[in-house]
């Protein structure tokens, strides 16, 4: 765990790096997703194979908000898709980083996403067809809490209930915040846990930056069956940067380089 937690401080500092670098992205989603990507990619829940990305044994992944991808990025760096080297290369002509995940630049990626709401959806249809074919590899998805305002993800969330897709997992960043304030100023969508449960949904809550809970929550989703499985993980937006927690204006800004500086210092401390 003590390594896990090392790593994720790595992530945090390639997230605040390679948006300084850019000039443009999105920290406080990225930063607030961080534990949820390692203990997913980093312990034995989601099965992969780097040098073999398209193994079909493998679980599948789909990073619904998109706009997190400079920690899904080094998150697939850090476990051998590919280099460590191209991280601050992100949304650079050329790059296969570019500002939402792409697959024809990103082969290693289960999908391409960018406009919220799609990612329930497209994992869903993973699961069905890896159902009928008798396989049992397992979907995870990641999407963000204001995304539950899309309605696609009620009619997601319908039909992943009635074809018992007990092979998908759904985790719910919950970081309260959205493009330019709160979800409680802009759509409150509470009580989460009750609206899940009535579209008959196994639901679970979870400190989103304890790794240990999270493994263990997300292992026991792994194995739930019957009905799918929504993980809500309570987090802070931007979190590690002390000026960029619980504020909305680091949705999709970018650091200046005083900025930078003091959010490298900070998350270069000794972890206790």
């Amino acid at each position: 765990m003590k390594q896990l937690e090392q790593l994720c401080r790595q992530v945090r500092r390639d997230v605040v790096q390679s948006i300084y670098l850019a000039e443009s992205g999105h920290p406080g989603s990225s930063l607030s997703a961080v534990e949820i990507l390692v203990t997913l990619y980093f312990t034995d829940l989601l099965q992969c194979r780097p040098q073999e990305p398209k193994c079909p044994q493998r679980d599948r992944f789909i990073l619904s908000k998109g706009h997190a991808a400079p920690a899904y990025y080094s998150v697939l760096a850090h476990k051998g898709f590919f280099s460590t080297a191209l991280l601050p290369t992100l949304r650079s002509l050329g790059s296969p980083l570019q500002g939402h995940p792409n697959m024809e630049k990103l082969p290693c990626l289960d999908c391409a996403v960018g406009s919220l709401g799609q990612g329930l959806s497209i994992a869903n249809g993973i699961a069905y067809a890896l159902k009928r074919r008798g396989e049992g590899q397992h979907v995870f998805c990641l999407i963000g809490d204001g995304e539950q305002q899309e309605g696609q993800i009620w009619e997601a969330a319908a039909f992943a209930s009635q074809h018992q897709l007990d092979n998908v997992c759904l985790i719910v960043d919950c970081n309260g915040m959205q493009l330019v304030d709160s979800l409680a100023v802009i759509k409150d969508m509470r009580p989460f846990d009750v609206k899940w449960r009535s579209f008959g949904w196994n639901v679970l809550s979870v400190d989103g930056h304890d790794v240990q809970e999270l493994y263990r929550v997300l292992h026991e989703a792994k194995v739930h069956r019957g009905q799918p499985t929504v993980v809500l993980a309570q987090t802070i937006k931007g979190k590690g940067v002390s000026y960029m927690e619980n504020q909305a204006d680091w949705h999709g800004t970018a650091p200046n380089r005083e900025q930078y500086d003091a959010a490298m210092r900070e998350l270069s401390q000794e972890v206790p």
